[in-house]
């Protein structure tokens, strides 16, 4: 079936991948990519990915409301997969309003670019959502019943308590539990606080339009292709570099944080299927593994992957505001709505991370 697609964010790490599952799955489709090809995720001077020769690529910046208005109306795209963004919960405290320019105001530039098409062209939008709207996440309690967690205080984990404290008449002890979208929001960083409102935009605004939004809320995704280069990239990405430059590790709080690794194939595979159903307008999916690592076992296996001794690391007790303690996401409704499970597991994805960022590290390639 011929479709018109636009990529946001199209030569980023998802978006690239996202680009080539089309071009291969979707032979007949025009597919446009729109991606400002920023110089902390691509380097100073940035190749463009390998794509097909159906692919048609836009320089252009989402914050900017006259190249997206021009990228829509150029596509006409029946079906927009909305990745590009501001990501980092660090970055996003020192700059603020690059983040909202970005998520929030460059989410409504394309939703105000949709309503321009004559004809009511596009019939979904895919958001590439982050799990960060949970903040701390939910909880059961000795009583069984479920609470989300309370942000943690800089005072209380200045003193190394770095547990996340519960709402008045919880019973604990309390058991960390994998997040749905049943679960209250709590956005705990500015990072968070955007993500959640390109949701509430694309929710409220598709109401009795003739589009819908789907929302895939992902956990930690990794894998080959991360930057290696930016700083407020993947933890994993980033602790490969580092090992590879022969640092030490600096793992936070007590080692205990734990995150929902998701490989990045996978997360693609999901925004494909996601792009075929027809779901309800702001059907909101959670994208992760199921099963939760935490960070210092995580790194572990990364040392061992890459052959680097497995005292290559100090916990540090150091900690971050806004950072949380526990994700995992509950992937029930990613198997009952888009029949879709992830496929690689955590060793497999750490070992093929690990010899890409090797290559990538002897070649000077993306440093």
């Amino acid at each position: 079936m011929l479709r018109n697609i636009l990529i946001t964010g199209g030569a980023g790490f998802i978006g690239s991948r996202l680009v080539s599952a089309l071009s291969q799955g979707e032979p007949e489709s025009n597919i446009w990519v729109l991606d400002n090809l920023h110089p902390q995720v691509h380097g100073l001077n940035p190749e463009l990915p390998h794509f097909a020769s159906t692919v048609n690529f836009i320089k252009g910046d989402i914050a900017d409301k006259l190249i997206v208005k021009s990228a829509v109306e150029l596509a006409q795209p029946e079906l927009i997969y909305h990745l590009a963004a501001e990501t980092g919960t660090g970055q996003s405290y020192d700059e603020v309003s690059r983040y909202c320019e970005v998520n929030v105001s460059g989410t409504a530039n394309l939703i105000e670019a949709v309503r321009t098409i004559s004809g009511a062209v596009t019939k979904k939008i895919v958001l590439a959502a982050s799990r960060a709207v949970y903040g701390e996440g939910g909880y059961r309690d000795s009583m069984g019943r479920v609470y989300t967690g309370l942000p943690r205080q800089a005072q209380m984990m200045s003193l190394r308590n770095f547990e996340v404290p519960l709402a008045a008449g919880a019973k604990f002890p309390a058991e960390a539990i994998a997040s749905n979208a049943q679960l209250s929001v709590a956005p705990s960083s500015v990072y968070a606080s955007t993500k959640l409102m390109q949701e509430y935009l694309l929710n409220q605004t598709g109401e009795g339009a003739g589009w819908s939004s789907t929302i895939l809320r992902f956990q930690n995704v990794y894998g080959p292709g991360q930057s290696l280069r930016n700083p407020y990239t993947g933890v994993l990405s980033i602790f490969s570099r580092q090992l590879l430059e022969g640092k030490k590790l600096e793992i936070y709080e007590d080692g205990r944080i734990a995150r929902d690794f998701v490989y990045v194939d996978d997360v693609v595979d999901a925004l494909v299927k996601a792009g075929l159903q027809t779901l309800p307008h702001g059907t909101t999916i959670d994208i992760g593994t199921g099963q939760a690592i935490s960070i210092l076992d995580v790194a572990r296996l990364l040392m061992k992957y890459l052959g680097v001794s497995d005292d290559h690391y100090s916990v540090t007790g150091a900690f971050r505001v806004g950072d949380i303690r526990h994700a995992c996401a509950d992937i029930d409704a990613a198997r009952d709505l888009l029949g879709w499970a992830p496929r690689v597991s955590a060793e497999t994805g750490l070992s093929l991370l690990a010899n890409w960022a090797r290559t990538e590290f002897d070649s000077g390639s993306g440093l």
